[in-house]
């Protein structure tokens, strides 16, 4: 959280630091979203849920992507994308889509 911090400090407008308890999805923490900014939105970004965010690794690459300009804006790093999760809605509604199936 300190590296985090410090990133938002650092570029103000860019980078914004928000906590809360827990997104949901507990048992993938720690979790982050990436939101894509202004001109990220407009290029096609979302935000973008980011689980086991829990060393040093992960922050560089979450820090890196974000002032590149994040989702939308900039390709995430390939080590990144393996940690992307469905947000707990979407994942609701796929469960829900997949038992109307049957």
């Amino acid at each position: 959280m300190d590296r985090l911090r410090a990133a938002a400090d650092a570029a103000p407008g860019r980078v914004a630091v928000r906590t809360t308890d827990c997104l949901g999805p507990c048992g993938q923490a720690n979790v982050v979203v990436v939101q894509p900014s202004a001109g990220g939105r407009r290029d096609g970004g979302r935000p973008t849920w980011i689980g086991w965010a829990l060393d040093d690794e992960t922050t560089d690459d979450l820090l890196a992507w974000a002032l590149a300009g994040g989702p939308g804006v900039a390709e995430p790093p390939a080590t990144l994308e393996l940690q992307f999760i469905r947000p707990p809605g979407e994942a609701r509604a796929r469960a829900r889509a997949a038992g109307s199936d049957g």
